[in-house]
Formats: C-alpha cells, sequence, structure tokens
C-alpha cells in the first residue's frame, strides 16, 4: 500500500519536503504521457512537465481537493502545454513558502530500501474490520470509498499511530535547511549548429558553475529560450560592482553568428528578466541570493531571495531565469551540496569549460539534400541521434541509453532500469525532391521488453514570409505507428502526402523507458516510384 496523494499534499504543505518528492516521482510518468499526447514532442515534453511541477508546487495551498492531485496536476500539464504554443513568456512563479524548500536528502523510503510494502501490510491487518475494508476498497481495488469515508480517515490516523510506534524509520524526517555549496557562474556558452536550410541556430546555453573552494564545477545545458536571459545579462553591470565572489561578472562567448541566432528568438531590447530587474528597482528591491535545487527527480528550480520594503522572501523560478537575475545583479548563487555531490567534476587550473564542452553527446550532421545511408553499411553516419534524455538539464542522463549500428541494424537499448524520457536515431532532409508527392516509409523493426516505442515520419512546413524564423510556428505533421513488441521482425509501412509547402521532413525510431529495439531494411520511396 502507498502514502495516498492527499496525505502526500498535506505532508507537503505542513513542511515535509519529501512528500512532494514522491508525488513528482509518482506522477511523471503520467505527465509526461499527457504532454506527448496532446502533441508536444521531444525535448518540449520534458520542458513541459518541469514547469508543470513548478506551478504546482507553489500553488498547493490552493489545491481544494489534495486527493485529486493527479487530476489537478493533468490541468497544470494542459495550461502549460498551450502557453508554450502561444509562446507565452513565464518568468516568476508564485511565492515559495518558507517551510517547503525541498531536502536533498531523507524522506521517505522506498519499498525496496525498508521493506515498505510488507510494514504497512502488517499495519493494515491490524485494523478493525471496517477500516480494514475502506482501505482494501480505496487503496487495493481502486474503487471510489463512498460513504466509507469516514472509516478511511480514522484507518489512516490508526495507521500512522501504528507506523510510528513500529516502524518510526518510515516516517519522513523533519523538514531543514538543505546544505548548500557557494558557486560562481564562470562560463556561458552557446552552443551553435547548422539547420538544414544553412543558418545557424543555438541548440543549447552551457552554464558552468564553479565551485572554486573545492576544486569542481558543474555543468547545466539548458535550453535556447531559458539560457538565453542568462546569456545576455553577462553583458549587464554586475550590480553596484561590490558583488561578492559568487556573483562576479561571467565569462562570456560573444561572436557574431551567436548574436544573430539569438536574434531569431528572442529582441535584445526588451525580456521578462529586465522587466524583474526595473520591477525591483523601482520598489527599492534586491534579490539577496539563488539557490538551485530539485524539487524532485528531473524537476529542477531556483528559489529567489528577494528583499524590499515590506521584508523578505522566497520566489521559485526557472533555474535559468534565477541565474540571469543573479548575473545581472551580482546575487550570490548557491547549489544543494547533494546535487554538486551527484554532478559537479573536478576541476583544475582555468579550464573550466573544456570538461564540459567535451562532454556534450555528438549529433552527426544529418545530409542536406536527400537521405543517405539507409542500409546502414557507414554505421550511423549521416544519422541523428537525440532525445530528451539527451537534452536533460544536468547531463546526468545521457548515458541512460545506448544507440548503435552495425551489420546493417540500428539498435536502441535502455543501459538502465528506470531511464529518463526517451531517444531516437533518424534522419532530417529538405523535402525539395518529395513536394506534392505520397512518400511511402517502410521498415522492419523488432523489439524486447519495450515500454513505449514508435516509428514516425515527420513532415514540416516553411514559415509564412511574414512570420520570424521559429521552430514551433511552422506546421507538423506527424505520422507514426507503435512499435508492438514482437520479437520477430515485423515490416512497418508508413505514407503520407508532402504538402507543397514543405520545408524539410524527417524519420525517426523512438524508444520511451525499458527495453530494446532495431531497425532494418528501410526505404524510402515517392510516388514516382524512385527510392530515397
Amino acid at each position: 500500500m502507498e502514502v495516498g496523494d492527499g496525505d502526500l499534499v498535506r505532508l507537503a504543505r505542513e513542511g515535509d519536503a519529501a512528500a512532494f518528492r514522491l508525488l513528482v516521482e509518482r506522477h511523471r510518468g503520467a505527465a509526461r504521457a499527457r504532454a506527448a499526447r496532446s502533441g508536444a514532442s521531444g525535448d518540449d515534453v520534458d520542458d513541459i512537465v518541469q514547469e508543470a511541477f513548478l506551478q504546482a508546487f507553489v500553488a498547493l495551498e490552493r489545491l481544494r481537493e489534495p486527493d485529486r492531485f493527479g487530476a489537478w496536476l493533468a490541468g497544470i500539464v494542459r495550461n502549460v502545454q498551450r502557453a508554450a504554443g502561444r509562446r507565452t513568456p513565464v518568468l516568476l512563479l508564485a511565492d515559495w513558502p518558507e517551510g517547503l524548500h525541498p531536502a536533498s536528502a531523507d524522506g521517505l523510503p522506498s519499498a525496496e530500501d525498508l521493506d515498505r510494502a510488507e510494514a504497512l501490510r502488517a499495519a493494515v491487518a491490524a485494523l478493525p474490520a471496517g477500516q480494514r475494508r475502506a482501505v482494501e476498497q480505496c487503496y487495493y481495488a481502486d474503487q471510489p470509498v463512498g460513504t466509507a469515508r469516514a472509516s478511511l480517515h480514522k484507518a489512516r490516523r490508526r495507521l500512522r499511530e501504528h507506523i510510528s510506534a513500529n516502524r518510526p524509520d518510515l516516517i519522513p524526517m523533519a523538514i531543514r535547511r538543505t546544505s548548500m555549496t557557494t558557486v560562481r557562474i564562470a562560463h556561458v556558452q552557446p552552443r551553435l549548429e547548422a539547420t538544414l536550410d544553412g543558418h545557424m541556430s543555438i541548440r543549447h546555453i552551457l552554464v558552468v558553475l564553479a565551485d572554486e573552494a573545492g576544486g569542481r564545477a558543474m555543468g547545466l545545458w539548458l535550453r535556447t529560450r531559458e539560457g538565453l536571459p542568462l546569456w545576455r545579462a553577462a553583458d549587464l553591470p554586475a550590480g553596484d560592482g561590490k558583488a561578492p565572489q559568487a556573483g562576479r561578472r561571467p565569462a562570456r562567448a560573444a561572436g557574431e553568428e551567436a548574436q544573430a541566432a539569438a536574434g531569431e528568438f528572442l529582441p535584445r531590447e526588451f525580456t521578462a528578466e529586465d522587466l524583474a530587474i526595473r520591477l525591483l528597482r523601482a520598489v527599492g528591491g534586491r534579490v539577496t541570493g539563488v539557490d538551485i535545487d530539485e524539487l524532485g527527480p528531473g524537476v529542477l528550480a531556483a528559489r529567489v531571495g528577494v528583499a524590499g520594503p515590506t521584508g523578505e522572501t522566497q520566489v521559485t523560478a526557472r533555474p535559468g531565469s534565477g541565474l540571469a537575475l543573479a548575473a545581472a545583479l551580482g546575487a550570490p548563487i548557491r547549489v544543494a551540496d547533494a546535487l554538486m555531490d551527484r554532478l559537479a567534476l573536478p576541476v583544475a587550473g582555468d579550464d573550466l569549460l573544456g570538461p564540459f564542452e567535451r562532454r556534450v553527446p555528438d549529433r552527426p550532421d544529418g545530409p542536406r539534400s536527400g537521405p543517405r545511408n539507409l542500409a546502414l553499411a557507414d554505421g550511423l553516419d549521416g544519422w541523428i541521434v537525440g532525445g530528451s534524455s539527451r537534452a536533460e538539464v544536468t547531463g546526468s542522463h545521457w548515458d541512460d541509453y545506448t544507440v548503435t549500428a552495425a551489420d546493417g541494424v540500428a539498435t536502441l537499448a535502455a543501459a538502465v532500469s528506470e531511464p529518463y524520457g526517451d531517444v531516437f536515431v533518424g534522419q532530417n532532409f529538405l523535402a525539395d525532391d518529395y513536394r506534392g508527392a505520397v512518400v511511402t516509409l517502410r521498415a522492419e523493426v523488432r523489439a524486447q521488453d519495450v515500454t513505449a516505442a514508435e516509428l514516425s515520419l515527420e513532415i514540416v512546413s516553411a514559415d509564412p514570409p511574414s512570420v520570424p524564423r521559429l521552430r514551433t510556428n511552422r506546421a507538423v505533421h506527424r505520422h507514426g505507428e507503435t512499435i508492438t513488441g514482437s520479437l520477430d521482425w515485423t515490416r512497418y509501412q508508413i505514407s503520407a502526402q508532402v504538402p507543397a509547402d514543405a520545408e524539410h521532413m524527417g524519420f525517426e525510431l523512438t524508444l520511451v523507458g525499458a527495453g530494446q529495439v532495431e531497425l532494418r531494411g528501410l526505404e524510402i520511396m515517392a510516388d514516382t516510384g524512385r527510392a530515397g
């Protein structure tokens, strides 16, 4: 038996940080699935889930029915996805209650660690018959309790008393301050790549946070829109010029190509962070510090300390926004020790950037005019390997999957029991030779113990001339076939009409979660009968 969502919400409201971490672990998979079903793809899914949990955390007090946390979170996911589609900027969320600062360690143990399931079965067996039936009806049979709600309430209270007396090690520890390490922003480095049409685009922005006292540094690979304000803040004066070591001006990678690529996404004249800085100054406020920590697995957050005429408070923000404010205003930055211990690399000398640049996964350039090496005779040459696992912000999940090619077969496999996000292998190419044709993708696929896998064909239309070059403004036509998990080679076929305004197209084999999936014999045929 697991502790119910309602009880976890109430514990989180009372200051138990581990309770919200359990909510993240429990509902993260469902949140990702909902975002994907609603049309989000690739890295966007994880951005939506991250934002949704941040908003849920700071709004817990407004949840009227704690037992319906899952349905409430689903609504937040839907709203965040709609806002992302409208490109609505989100900077600072509601206040982060002081007592809910997440502890990165300690908390309710897992069933594997402390045999929680066995202890709870014994506790349930000791309940009076009516209360035991209410618990079994609610938690084991997943049925509405109806008139037995009072019995369920009494049962929960008795269970807490039983566990407190017999297994106090299962009780979440009292909230405490998370131990933090002071860092400085050592580098903000945009990583550029060429698009299919020859333009330069910023793939992500690498941020290096240096713990000089400990001789180590941690890297964050921020998505472009989140990292741009920080990259630009490196050009701003650092507060009053007397910023502490932790908040001094970071090294900034400049260059005309990076500037031009950044200009596609956000005009320099105004950002949400600029507005926040101006508002703070207008009311006589200041940022006292920025703390980086996790709300739960894969949910990174910044806690921004703000002091003003009415006192001090904390505000939750995305990590890039919090770091941008710290860089612009010279505020000190701290990272939770648990994060630093897990993610930081030892560094020596002045080369703080090199170790992290070398860690970026390789993405082979795809062909510009058409697909090639479909038989995989040259390994993965010309193919693209990607997915949300390889775009994860801390880099700690980049090796959760392996992607290889040998003897004409491409293989995607989970390298850990519970891999993060997804991974894909595929190609992108210009649609010049296929416009107006019906294109058919054929391939043989086999799978073993897969959680979810898909073979897909995607066609992307060009932006109208009046629309700025923003990737999300383009019409995307996606056609996919779910991989059933057969151990035998199975033939799949996907056909689609290529519109006259198509700019580029591509295909992917995607693996989500555990298992292994293989691909061979791939062909792309147009209605003229020619092979790609």
